[in-house]
């Protein structure tokens, strides 16, 4: 598992914000269109691509894409 291709599957979940705002260290509960219906999309996402079950908590305690990306890496 590569962070660049979790962070364009990370990107995928948003439409309107620009891939260009997705870096290892951007912290995605600060942007615009960041929701908890963006969280449930993450967290099925996880689940799809990488066969990882995450939880809220998991997204809670993460503040960078970095962070989350460790977090489903140490779970696989």
């Amino acid at each position: 598992m590569e962070i660049k291709d979790f962070i364009e599957n990370f990107a995928a979940q948003f439409d309107d914000t620009d891939a260009s705002e997705f870096q290892p260290d951007t912290e995605f509960k600060a942007l615009d269109e960041w929701s908890s219906l963006t969280a449930l999309s993450i967290i099925a996402m996880v689940d799809e691509e990488y066969d990882v079950t995450i939880k809220g908590d998991d997204i809670r305690n993460s503040e960078t894409i970095e962070d989350l990306f460790n977090v489903v890496k140490a779970k696989q």
